[in-house]
């Protein structure tokens, strides 16, 4: 019907329930009034009773025809007392009923959506000495970040039930080379080499050189990644220490 003013708010109705302490007793109390029996629902060890034959209610008066034992459940619907509110009632609205792609992430908790995690962040802080012909395990000695606790002993450790796909990044810078090349290798469980990266050109006259590369790989559970260097140069050579020299990364795709 027509109304003066602002359009009221939807308004949602629900149906009071009230629960008895039952004992060995014809007579109860009510929260709300009733005019009758007709007017709430009883229901005795989950059975409803027939309104004015199986009791009889006025005001807040209910007086069963049978009296209960201490050990029945009873409890009463008030059929003339609907409830409304502005807010649906709980667990009333499903996935149905809303709007494809109308939730946004600020409507969401913190911590529902999946990250990129574990994640972890390490380098060297001082340099290293790489033994000529010798594939040497780079010992990574200083954490940036690391999520979950999966870097240790200079390895990276996939944690349990994180299996997945894992980016993995690598790059070392090094020094006093005379005309070898020096390699980055990646190997999963001690034997797998799957991440091999080689210096361009081959480091004649080039005192510094960065090597390194990045790659995508499918890991289980419990896999372990280490990272090792060798050249062929004549002698030890050095791996330069420092953040701003070197860095192994790595985190768990998502989506993917």
């Amino acid at each position: 019907m027509p109304f003066i003013g602002n359009q009221p708010a939807l308004s949602y109705t629900s149906f009071a329930k009230q629960d008895f302490s039952t004992s060995a007793t014809t007579s109860y109390t009510l929260d709300n009034p009733v005019a009758n029996a007709n007017e709430l629902a009883l229901f005795i060890n989950f059975v409803r009773q027939e309104p004015t034959t199986a009791y009889s209610a006025s005001g807040t008066t209910l007086t069963l025809t049978s009296a209960t034992a201490s050990s029945d459940d009873m409890y009463c619907v008030y059929l003339g007392k609907a409830i409304q509110t502005v807010n649906p009632p709980n667990a009333s609205v499903g996935a149905s009923q809303l709007v494809d792609a109308s939730i946004t992430s600020g409507k969401l908790a913190s911590g529902v959506l999946p990250t990129n995690t574990p994640f972890f962040s390490v380098y060297n802080s001082s340099g290293q000495s790489i033994a000529s012909n010798t594939t040497t395990k780079i010992e990574f000695n200083t954490e940036l970040h690391d999520t979950s606790n999966v870097f240790s002993s200079h390895r990276f450790t996939v944690p349990s039930g994180e299996g997945g796909k894992y980016e993995l990044g690598i790059s070392v810078r090094r020094s006093n080379f005379a005309g070898s090349r020096g390699y980055v290798i990646l190997i999963r469980n001690g034997s797998n080499e799957f991440g091999y990266f080689e210096e361009a050109g081959n480091g004649s006259g080039d005192n510094y050189n960065t090597i390194g590369g990045v790659v995508v790989k499918d890991f289980s559970a419990g896999d372990y990644v280490e990272a090792f260097f060798y050249h062929n140069d004549s002698g030890s050579r050095t791996l330069t220490g420092g953040e701003q020299f070197q860095r192994f990364f790595g985190y768990k795709l998502i989506g993917v």
